[in-house]
């Protein structure tokens, strides 16, 4: 088990962040993703329910991702999290490759609770982390401070490093633990190459999305520990952030049941390591501005 190297005392009560949830208006045409196996997801998710999930998760507040690729979505995102306290940041999405964007991002950045970016690579076809144009866009983050999470999927992680290597003062939040096949239990090459991501101090990671990786019916925190642990051993608590893929994660889980999964899995480490990686990480890395004395 990885032994923390951290020596900044802990808050009496440390704060408890989801760094990952969705929030949406749901219409068939704009989700279309969501299949018909998917009916749980087939409503609004709005801030009204974000609130009831989060009390009962005993979350402090969360970090909203975006789901669509649109601007408009991530002003309606900026919105929302401007008129709402336990929403402590925004990962939006920009057209990131387009001649547009330096513009854009100087108008982007004034929005204080934007924490960060985000492209849908996962659904890109085999090539576009090389894209110049997507590079060149990247580069200009890292003077603004934004962070750039990075969804991919298993097979994309060499890809990934190559990408992530072209940019080594840029901050990288890896999301969904790059999706490993924990449904049919296949740990390598996930493992491997998880492992050498992880040997870039400039990426951290999200526990999130496991769930539904999983068998939806019957995981249980025995099939996910392997996963938990090669995660834990590559980053260190200090590199770790908790998320819910709330209301995603509703195909196989409740939020507060994930959250009460990873409590238990890191009952194992020291207080310090549990809350790094319950909120403190999230904290850090998309430098929110909390208002202190949450409790």
């Amino acid at each position: 088990m990885i032994q923390s190297t951290l020596s900044e005392p802990v808050p009496a009560r440390p704060v408890r962040i989801d760094a990952h949830h969705h929030l949406w208006n749901y219409s068939s045409t704009e989700y279309d993703w969501i299949s018909d196996e998917m009916q749980v997801l087939r409503h609004d998710f709005l801030p009204d329910d974000l609130e009831s999930v989060l009390e009962a998760a005993h979350l402090d507040g969360s970090i909203v991702v975006q789901a669509r690729q649109t601007l408009a979505e991530t002003k309606w995102l900026l919105s929302l999290a401007n008129s709402n306290a336990k929403i402590f940041g925004v990962v939006g999405w920009a057209p990131i490759a387009d001649s547009s964007f330096p513009e854009l991002l100087e108008k982007l950045r004034q929005q204080s609770k934007l924490v960060g970016l985000r492209h849908v690579v996962q659904a890109e076809p085999a090539g576009f982390l090389e894209g110049a144009a997507f590079n060149q866009g990247i580069s200009r983050l890292q003077s603004t401070g934004l962070v750039y999470d990075l969804l991919i999927y298993e097979h994309q992680m060499s890809a990934a490093l190559s990408f992530v290597d072209r940019h080594p003062k840029q901050s990288f939040v890896l999301d969904h633990c790059a999706k490993p096949h924990i449904a049919s239990q296949e740990l390598e090459p996930w493992r491997m190459h998880l492992h050498e991501l992880a040997r870039r101090p400039n990426v951290t990671c999200k526990l999130s999305g496991l769930v539904t990786e999983a068998n939806w019916e019957s995981w249980t925190l025995e099939t996910l520990t392997p996963y938990l642990d090669a995660v834990l051993e590559a980053f260190g608590a200090e590199r770790l952030m908790a998320g819910s893929d709330w209301p995603v994660c509703l195909l196989a889980t409740t939020c507060e049941r994930w959250w009460r999964t990873l409590s238990d899995y890191c009952a194992q480490l020291s207080r310090s390591e549990q809350a790094q990686i319950m909120g403190l990480t999230a904290e850090r890395i998309y430098q929110l501005k909390l208002t202190k004395g949450l409790d």
